[in-house]
């Protein structure tokens, strides 16, 4: 009995081997949601620019991207740019303001630019928590019946725009 338990570790050894070895070669960046085939939760917002209360029921009825970004997000000041070439190739973007103030978001827009369809401020992040984010930036893309298809925690940019592309027929 006593030599069974010397193999105990062994035993566990190789089981965490097998664990840590199934999981090579998988992507790191990805991160599944629990969203993925649901629609978008249900919430009131106010908009950035009318200061009017959005809801889910407002949103478009083509496929689009939900983007959260914030002016504190240095991740956000790099896909900025990009966000914007997609906006003027036709791309819907709704952008929600993650965590941020209201002032320092308009300002951001102006000198920036404005890629998003309409800007939601999300400043307390219940919303973001209704969603599943981490942080900023965050993309979902969303299909023409309201649902979530795809998620992508990060920066979107060349690199990974085809991924989404797909997601947005």
């Amino acid at each position: 009995m006593k030599k069974a338990l010397l193999f105990i570790p062994l035993v566990l050894f190789l089981i965490l081997g097998i664990a840590f070895y199934s999981q090579l070669g998988k992507n790191t960046q990805y991160m599944p949601s629990a969203l993925i085939g649901q629609k978008v939760p249900a919430f009131n917002l106010i908009s950035l620019n009318s200061d009017q209360i959005i809801t889910q029921d407002d949103l478009p009825n083509t496929p689009y991207l939900i983007n959260f970004w914030g002016t504190w997000c240095p991740a956000c000041h790099v896909e900025h740019p990009f966000l914007t070439t997609l906006a003027d190739d036709g791309v819907v973007i709704v952008g929600i303001d993650y965590k941020d103030e209201k002032a320092l978001a308009k300002q951001w827009l102006e000198e920036k630019g404005d890629p998003y369809l309409m800007v939601l401020m999300d400043e307390i992040g219940h919303f973001g928590v209704d969603m599943g984010i981490t942080g900023a930036p965050e993309t979902f893309v969303v299909n023409s019946s309201g649902a979530i298809v795809y998620r992508l925690q990060g920066v979107v940019s060349e690199s990974n725009w085809s991924t989404i592309q797909g997601y947005l027929k």
